[in-house]
């Protein structure tokens, strides 16, 4: 794939953010509440009563300390836990549209490219806004941009998909410019009164240009070496809101329509899943590990990734090779690598190594290797 570019990203960050304690205080009066109103039950052994959370247990078991949202104040209101949306009217632009175009933008003026020179957009995330129109059409439509556009949802490792997709496009002629955005809304799918989840998602936006070598300027982005995709079905991170919820005979309670995963299971699943991914693909590219600069990582979990890496280069990782930014954003889901490869590629050499990699829901994980040029 030595004739594939990653010319340039983008990062949209939306203005609002909650904080540990701030996500703990709701929370925790929510508990409150449930347990005063339903004290009878609970004694009767009914019902299970709540436990509160904790900030400082939050970071130490993820490493997340804050998180961005599109809406705060629903959020943090024990009342509600959940973000309040404007309803968009079907003649203006959705919001992960807008999220898409803000991202965007510096995206395409880092790469000295305009909206006509796009031939496809590909929208990649977990959490899409409808079944159809495809919002990638409408993200090309506002743009003003590309021949074609369609959205690709492998969950958490969406990005990378999206990635190789659109290097098998240029390696195919199909197009030689393509523009892949990542608008994830996570804290809507997201249950706030879940006190193992609560405290996971953040929101936020990413693009990034993948264009064929011969339009890219010398020295301008990175080659992508190789891709691989992986897959293998699991119930351990699901979400069952569709469109067939209103016809199942049985109704399905609003937790089960959110975010579920059982984090243990993951953590023991994933993690060898995604570092022997990453080491075979690599020996396959004839890449030693001693050549990898940086793991531009999914960010689910500090404590996952750390081992990820540690397997990967056959020792522990330093904070220059396993950059992260969950402190700050949370988990983001499909955008996650892609906001750390935005923040962290700058300072990166000609011929240096980089492996981004997302990994999430299906199990799903994707692994995409680059090389400075």
């Amino acid at each position: 794939m030595n004739n594939v570019v990653i010319s340039a990203s983008g990062l949209y960050t939306p203005p609002e953010s909650v904080s540990n304690e701030e996500l703990v205080t709701a929370f925790n009066a929510y508990v409150e509440n449930y347990n005063r109103d339903n004290a009878s039950a609970i004694e009767r052994g009914e019902v299970e009563a709540l436990s509160p959370s904790n900030a400082d247990f939050i970071y130490k078991a993820s490493g997340i300390k804050s998180r961005y949202v599109v809406e705060k104040s629903g959020i943090i209101d024990p009342d509600v836990m959940h973000p309040w949306i404007r309803t968009r009217g079907n003649d203006e632009p959705s919001l992960q549209c807008e999220m898409a175009m803000a991202a965007i933008e510096p995206c395409l003026e880092k790469a000295g490219k305009r909206p006509e020179d796009i031939d496809a957009v590909l929208v990649a995330c977990s959490n899409l806004p409808r079944p159809y129109p495809a919002l990638a059409v409408e993200v090309q439509k506002y743009l003003g941009a590309g021949r074609f556009g369609f959205d690709i949802n492998v969950a958490c490792a969406s990005a990378a998909f999206g990635i190789q997709t659109a290097a098998d496009m240029i390696k195919s002629g199909s197009a030689r410019t393509v523009l892949m955005v990542n608008p994830e809304i996570c804290s809507a799918h997201l249950n706030f009164r879940d006190r193992d989840s609560h405290f996971i998602f953040g929101d936020v936006c990413t693009a990034a240009l993948i264009e064929h070598a011969d339009a890219v300027e010398d020295g301008q982005g990175f080659e992508v070496l190789g891709t691989r995709l992986k897959t293998e079905f699991s119930n351990n991170i699901r979400n069952n809101f569709g469109f067939l919820n209103r016809a199942e005979m049985d109704e399905r309670s609003e937790a089960d329509r959110l975010f579920v995963q059982n984090g243990r299971r993951v953590f023991k699943d994933v993690a060898p899943m995604v570092a022997q991914m990453i080491v075979e693909h690599a020996d396959e590219l004839d890449v030693d590990a001693a050549d990898i600069k940086r793991l531009w990582l999914h960010q689910a979990n500090i404590n996952m990734n750390t081992l990820i890496c540690k397997r990967v280069l056959g020792r522990e990782a330093s904070e220059a090779e396993m950059p992260s930014v969950l402190a700050e954003y949370g988990n983001t889901s499909s955008a996650s690598p892609v906001i750390v490869f935005h923040k962290f590629s700058d300072d990166m050499v000609a011929g240096d190594v980089g492996v981004l990699c997302g990994f999430g829901a299906g199990y799903s994980a994707g692994s995409v290797i680059t090389r400075k040029r």
